[in-house]
């Protein structure tokens, strides 16, 4: 029979799906012991034996099939895809599609036509690992050390030469592999979320991946659950001796020539219907139509819309990618669009390199007044073409990409042991930076446990027979029931007499589904030669149906106020025996309790910056009663005023921005709410279950799919939660921050350090002729890249206030910080001019005493930009500590020193080693000054991050209105051109008219 899923949150009250991918409790009982006899009996039986249980996760119901084989050596080959075969182009051949109903494909035809067609997804589970590691060589910054491998290799520096590839291969090296270990861990989890179908093959029904379908494959499709490819429709499921019919109209469609094109499109419309509608299909995320769109003999169901009713037989036409959805999606992905982060990161890059570029010109011009050679003498630095060498080591941050990149791959594998899958990296980012919430109610805010308290019965009706009557009403599909009519039905346990009742051989005729304009679902049943027309819905609709008296109709309205006004929901429950009027048996209150957790979670989220919506399909006065207890703020209003409350322009976006929620919610109102959020500048998040939130999920910043959500809905989602509650999201959100500050941190080290060196050597280079040796030079950049391999797992604090890249605000501070470490290096290399040795106490080489003092500056830096609210964590200081360890014995034992040299003015050389080693207790005084030093910087970092100005520099204005734009477009939106034709004349003219409202185009 026909059965339902609708969506409570868009029509009767807010109630998530409980569909195909939800994680909720579900019985321990195998549904498909009650496929067989009476359906009634079935349901009965159901009610009797359901027990609560934990349903087995779809990752364990059968192990992962192995890919397609391959030969090792063809590594760029795609898997499952015959070679130069594109997946999206692939024609599917007429007789695949002749598959018999009942036999459906035999398993030896499905390999061969999988290699043709690819697997059923849009993209591939794993990418190529070889291709992946050469990517991490890619992008300007490593573009310019490639060059620098290359001049290195001219000048003849092998040290030089194998030291930066030795810093590109472990920034490649580790970079791939953190990405590769955080991408397991999230890939671990979306097995929990693999969208899976019923396939007829070899005879019998089987339960598959969804990614395992081929065309030619017959599906089964119910309702509840998510069309997994493009399928036409054969025949209803209890009406398998449609089969014939189906092929003969195959038959005919082909045999005929393409008709003209009909005046009359509702002639047109009706003539392209076959038979009667086997399922209604939700096409909103495709074609923004609310409504379900009824589907006949012959017709296409579209890969990830959802079945709203019905069950019927189905033969896939084309996999993923080459189906309507995947080909618009193929459109989307050719754009390549990077992202914010991307941005940011080639800015970043693309600034250091025009400033390295400067500083290179800076040291040529020097180096000409200082007459020094082009490329000799080979073994000194002191060479123009050597001093663009170290330029480019230094100015050229070659860990930046890497370190940011699997900073934010760490980022997700710590999201996913919070339960929360990121579909794309650059969604941390926005969820990072997110300042509003539009939170749903139902299993997000309250607990999703719906309990019937005691109903209300009409005077001179049996309880029983009201609930029996309720149960007619409901979908009895027991694999896939909404939870609205799951907690209908289990409550019959209550009522023995009620099952007793559904005992008495009923049988369903017809099943009309809820929808959002009649508001009640409706089932005409027949018992004992009686036909009952049995409607369940909202109190108002229910009672609209009966002709009861005015005394009856307030008595009605005013408990339906009641409940409301306790934060119970409200079904209305009648029946119409015959052609008899309408009876009005009386009205179900449903309670769903507040999570015990969400008033404190709501209070953490506005301490955080964070402003929470409630967005509900539930009546207004249930809204207000919820955030009454969750102390959210009473300020809810009808979503009807969105758009026919005769707000418009200004007035329409300060209702949406100081709102605190919005009752009797569409995903059409969604959609505006998030629309006109970002109009003011705001960041937002947007969570959503139902196929009909997708929409609203792309447009949002940060679209969320929260617990038990639809496969559609996961699949527009940035983020999936497979754990239910605000505080989860919250959670997320106060995780990203902290991984939004690790990339900061290391970013605005990074900069200071490219400017460090930079500032000094070039000095040095114009002012003394000097320059630290490019041997040194290479092992600093070494030493500054290991030192923040950890930073990815370092313990990070977050900002309680969403997050901004203030780029302005990273420049200064960066600039300033290596200022002050430019002028420390020039204290140090100062001292050593004086008589008595300055810093050097016995004996010492100025190269490796300036190479120390740098190394141990700049790698304490990190512990100064991170700030000082946690401490680092242990892998940080052990990476950090392990480099000075390295610097200090590259410094005692003169490691690369090279020979010694006179300087301009003289530095006293009874105090240089020959050999470049250096003192024990001048390595102390070192450590010890490059200490005080970093203690400066920090006290100079702190003080800076307290100016007011600095602090907000960069940052956008989250709540910026532009009157008059928004009085002009809101305007422009109720004008309409009118045409007009003068049939006199023969003349025709267009003009400006106010547009026709809802009202006047529905007469």
């Amino acid at each position: 029979m026909p059965n339902l899923e609708f969506d409570l949150e868009n029509g009767l009250g807010g109630e998530k799906k409980d569909g195909a991918g939800s994680q909720r409790g579900h019985s321990i009982y195998d549904t498909n012991q009650f496929d067989t006899g009476d359906e009634y009996q079935n349901l009965v039986r159901y009610i009797s034996n359901y027990r609560e249980g934990r349903r087995k996760s779809v990752a364990s119901i059968s192990p992962d099939d192995e890919a397609v084989k391959k030969p090792w050596w063809k590594f760029w080959a795609k898997r499952g895809a015959a070679p130069g075969q594109d997946e999206s182009s692939f024609e599917v051949p007429d007789d695949w599609l002749t598959t018999e109903l009942k036999q459906g494909l035999h398993s030896n035809e499905l390999d061969f036509r999988r290699k043709r067609s690819g697997w059923n997804e849009l993209t591939t589970e794993k990418e190529n690992m070889f291709l992946k590691f050469l990517s991490y060589f890619t992008g300007p910054i490593l573009y310019v050390m490639e060059i620098a491998v290359l001049l290195a290799a001219g000048l003849r520096d092998w040290v030089d030469f194998g030291v930066i590839i030795a810093i590109l291969l472990l920034n490649a090296g580790v970079g791939w592999y953190q990405e590769k270990q955080a991408a397991d861990v999230v890939a671990s989890l979306k097995g929990d979320i693999a969208l899976r179908a019923t396939v007829v093959r070899d005879g019998a029904e089987q339960d598959v991946k969804a990614r395992e379908l081929v065309p030619g494959d017959i599906v089964i499709i119910e309702e509840g659950q998510v069309v997994p490819a493009d399928a036409r429709l054969i025949c209803a499921y209890d009406q398998p001796e449609a089969f014939e019919e189906y092929k003969q109209l195959m038959a005919e469609e082909e045999g005929e020539e393409p008709r003209e094109k009909k005046g009359d499109d509702e002639d047109e419309e009706e003539d392209k219907h076959h038979g009667v509608s086997l399922v209604a299909a939700d096409q909103s995320a495709i074609t923004g139509e609310s409504l379900a769109v009824d589907k006949y003999m012959g017709d296409t169901c579209y890969y990830t819309t959802g079945c709203k009713r019905g069950k019927a037989y189905g033969i896939v036409t084309a996999n993923a990618r080459a189906s309507f959805v995947g080909r618009t999606a193929t459109l989307v992905q050719g754009a390549k669009d990077q992202g914010h982060f991307k941005a940011i990161m080639t800015s970043i890059g693309t600034a250091l390199l025009v400033v390295v570029v400067l500083w290179i010109l800076i040291s040529w011009i020097g180096g000409f007044f200082h007459h020094l050679n082009l490329a000799t003498p080979e073994d000194s630095s002191n060479n123009l073409l050597h001093y663009v060498l170290i330029l480019l080591i230094v100015g050229v941050p070659v860990g930046l990409p890497v370190v940011t990149t699997t900073t934010l791959a760490v980022g997700a594998a710590y999201l996913a042991k919070e339960k929360a899958i990121v579909q794309k990296l650059t969604a941390i980012e926005s969820l990072a930076g997110v300042d509003v919430l539009c939170s749903d109610k139902t299993g997000t805010l309250t607990a999703n446990q719906l309990s019937i308290r005691e109903p209300f019965v009409s005077e001179d009706v049996d309880v029983n027979w009201m609930m029996a009557v309720a149960a007619l009403a409901s979908s009895h599909n027991i694999k896939s029931l909404d939870p609205i009519d799951k907690v209908t039905i289990l409550t019959l346990k209550r009522y023995p007499k009620a099952r007793e009742i559904l005992e008495q051989g009923w049988k369903t005729e017809k099943y009309t589904p809820f929808d959002p304009v009649s508001k009640r679902i409706t089932a005409v049943c027949v018992c004992d030669g009686v036909r009952y027309t049995c409607a369940k819905g909202a109190p108002k609709a229910i009672l609209n149906l009966s002709a009861c008296s005015e005394e009856t109709a307030a008595l009605f309205r005013a408990k339906a106020g009641e409940f409301a006004r306790r934060g119970f929901r409200s079904l209305g429950v009648a029946v119409q025996k015959n052609d008899e009027p309408w009876d009005l048996l009386g009205m179900l209150s449903m309670f769903d309790p507040p999570r015990e957790d969400t008033a404190q979670t709501i209070a953490e989220a506005q301490f955080l910056g964070l402003q929470v919506k409630m967005l509900t399909g539930d009546a207004i006065a249930i809204a207000k009663e919820t955030c009454k207890m969750l102390a959210l703020g009473t300020k809810v209003y009808n979503s009807d005023r969105l758009i026919h409350g005769g707000l418009s322009g200004t007035t329409q976006h300060d209702l949406v921005e100081r709102a605190d929620g919005f009752a009797e919610v569409f995903p059409e109102h969604k959609y505006q709410v998030v629309e006109m959020l970002q109009q003011r500048g705001h960041l937002t998040a947007m969570t959503g279950d139902g196929v009909n939130d997708a929409p609203s999920l792309k447009k949002s910043d940060c679209g969320i799919a929260v617990e038990g959500a639809s496969e559609a809905a996961q699949a527009a989602a940035d983020i999936v939660f497979l754990a239910p509650g605000l505080s989860t999201i919250v959670s997320a959100i106060k995780i990203a921050r902290q991984i939004f500050q690790r990339m900061k941190a290391y970013i605005q080290y990074r900069i200071a350090l490219c400017f460090h060196l930079e500032i000094y050597l070039v000095t040095s280079m114009v002012a003394i002729n000097e320059t630290v040796r490019v041997d040194l030079i290479v092992f600093l950049a070494l030493f500054a890249d290991l030192a923040t391999i950890a930073v990815a797992y370092d313990n990070a604090h977050y900002e309680a206030r969403p997050v901004e890249w203030q780029l302005p605000k990273i420049w200064i501070i960066s600039v300033m910080l290596g200022v002050l470490l430019a002028m420390a290096t020039w204290v140090m290399r100062g001292s050593l001019f004086l008589p008595n040795g300055g810093f050097i106490q016995n004996f010492g080489n100025i190269q490796e005493i300036l190479f120390l003092e740098i190394s141990l500056t700049e790698n304490w830096l990190i512990f100064v930009t991170r700030g000082g609210q946690t401490y680092p964590s242990i892998q940080l200081i052990g990476a950090i500590f392990g480099v000075d360890v390295l610097a200090t014995l590259f410094c005692i034992f003169g490691w690369l020193s090279g020979p010694s040299y006179e300087t301009n003015p003289a530095t006293p050389m009874r105090f240089i080693d020959n050999n470049g080693r250096t003192s024990v207790v001048t390595v102390v005084v070192v450590w010890c000054y490059s200490i005080g030093v970093t203690i400066v910087i920090a006290i100079v970092y702190f003080l800076m991050n307290k100016i007011s100005w600095l602090d907000n520099l960069g940052r956008k204005k989250r709540s910026r209105q532009d009157t008059s734009m928004e009085n002009i477009i809101a305007h422009l939106s109720k004008v309409a051109v009118e045409h007009e034709r003068d049939e006199v004349k023969g003349t025709s003219r267009f003009h400006l008219a106010s547009k026709a409202t809802e009202a006047e185009m529905d007469e």
